[in-house]
């Protein structure tokens, strides 16, 4: 029996329910209008050659629209009219970023999705820390990142082998089959996650250092997600065409649950020709591609193999630009949860970071362990609820600012800075004296607080001081620095503890 669709998945559905076929016929020819702009940069030369009368081009590239009413989304003269009462003269354009803005409201709703408030408060409490840290140390990056609480591997590593894989994923070593005895398992461990979880299970997926590509029966596994969780999880593939009846499968999957957006990375403009070539506009409304191929004019993050690619060029005093445009971008990581890799039966608490020394995958990982059952899962699972996820700081906890910061000491309180967000806090006579205390970086919570109520401060705006500031993420939490919920208070090892 299916459980009810909540809204964040209805309201996806509307997007498209509300449209006649017609209109999701145009809207899927502007999206395509959309990515060869984007990543065809013959098509951009195309336009920029012929910007009064681009048909020709528009008959060559298989796109049955006028794109003069496309302007304000491709001709800079006309851009500043874009989402004014001015663009709405050129109707594609208008109806093409309408259907955007909704499906960034859907984007912002499936981080909300996640929240556990009432079913599991003290994870809630940690994923939130994770949010409002991922906004300070991040930046406008972190807008696109929803958090989900969980992503499976059904794999041994990844096939496709991508130079600017961001999380290094390692090579292809077999899949995990759907047995009877591997169906039960994975049918089980998604029944615990529903139970501990609720409806935030749902945001959860099944690919990350993999490619649902490398694993054949990768469509039964998302369909018992479904039947277990309500939600057919999103699909990212960067091999399409690798078993393009495998692809169709999951396609059809979206066509008969449709809970969510899939995604097609694109390595090459070859291979960009090659899936318009094989699938229609209309067959692909459900499918985002993410143009990763030298001539897009998307964003790589800057972490792991593209780090390290970045780092080479950069050694041997070459142009070690990663793609075409730049930005601050330095994670592909989106996971604040459980990553369950199924063939090993190994699970990892992780959340996402700027990609550095400590972390060059972009995700710290706070703690891994082994499991062989059901029971097992569930218990690892709540063991490393218990150890990593404190909702207020323990009294034995040391305290640090994050290691980003760089601190400054004012009259009335103290200043955080990283060079994207100042956080500046005042408010108590205590204020000052406390960002002082925690600056120096090894006391603990509980010497913090008795150092200021000693000197006649009241205990209870003291804990709630500290509380505001640990619930702001702005404490040192990382694990590889001994962080608050690190396990290695006091010092340790860097690197993720492992639970029992």
């Amino acid at each position: 029996m299916t459980k009810q669709i909540p809204e964040a998945i209805a309201g996806y559905r509307r997007i498209f329910e509300r449209r006649t076929e017609e209109q999701l016929s145009t809207l899927a020819n502007i999206k395509r209008f959309m990515e060869c702009l984007s990543g065809d940069s013959d098509f951009r030369q195309g336009l920029k050659d012929n910007p009064d009368d681009p048909s020709a081009l528009m008959k060559e590239y298989g796109i049955p629209l006028d794109a003069l009413e496309l302007l304000p989304v491709w001709h800079t003269q006309y851009m500043k009219h874009r989402y004014t009462e001015e663009g709405k003269k050129w109707p594609l354009a208008h109806i093409w970023d309408e259907y955007m803005q909704e499906m960034i409201t859907h984007r912002d709703i499936l981080r909300d999705h996640g929240s556990m408030e009432k079913i599991h408060p003290r994870f809630h409490a940690w994923r939130e820390r994770q949010l409002k840290r991922a906004v300070s140390e991040l930046g406008g990056s972190a807008q696109s990142i929803t958090h989900p609480i969980l992503s499976f591997e059904l794999s041994e590593g990844c096939s496709v082998g991508c130079w600017f894989c961001g999380i290094s994923a390692d090579k292809f070593a077999g899949h995990y089959s759907y047995t009877s005895e591997n169906a039960a398992l994975w049918q089980g461990i998604l029944g615990v996650c529903d139970d501990l979880f609720g409806e935030a299970t749902q945001t959860g997926f099944c690919y990350w250092a993999t490619d649902p590509s490398d694993n054949p029966d990768y469509p039964k596994f998302i369909e018992d997600y479904y039947k277990t969780t309500g939600m057919l999880p999103q699909t990212t593939t960067a091999a399409p065409l690798k078993n393009v009846p495998l692809t169709r499968e999951i396609l059809a999957l979206f066509d008969k649950y449709r809970c969510i957006t899939n995604r097609f990375s694109v390595l090459t403009l070859r291979q960009m020709r090659a899936i318009h070539a094989e699938f229609t506009p209309e067959e692909l409304m459900g499918v985002e591609l993410v143009l990763q191929n030298k001539e897009s004019l998307t964003v790589k993050a800057s972490a792991g193999r593209a780090m390290d690619r970045k780092k080479k060029l950069e050694s041997q005093g070459k142009d070690n630009k990663i793609s075409l445009l730049e930005g601050d971008h330095s994670t592909i990581a989106c996971v604040s949860g459980f990553l369950i890799n199924m063939p090993n039966k190994v699970v990892r608490l992780a959340s996402p970071t700027r990609a550095g020394k400590l972390w060059p995958k972009g995700y710290r990982v706070y703690a891994e362990a082994h499991f062989e059952t059901v029971e097992d899962f569930r218990r690892v699972v709540e063991e490393m609820i218990d150890a990593h996820m404190p909702e207020s700081v323990p009294s034995f906890e040391t305290l640090a600012f994050r290691s980003d910061f760089e601190y400054t000491g004012l009259p009335e309180g103290f200043q955080l800075n990283n060079g994207i967000n100042k956080h500046t806090v005042k408010g108590f006579s205590f204020t000052a004296r406390l960002g002082e205390l925690v600056s120096e970086g090894d006391k603990s919570a509980g010497t913090v607080m008795g150092e200021l109520i000693s000197s006649g401060e009241d205990i209870f705006l003291v804990n709630e001081m500290l509380q505001n500031l640990f619930d702001n993420s702005l404490f040192n939490d990382d694990p590889a620095l001994a962080g608050i919920g690190s396990g290695k208070s006091g010092g340790g090892e860097s690197g993720p503890s492992r639970a029992a």
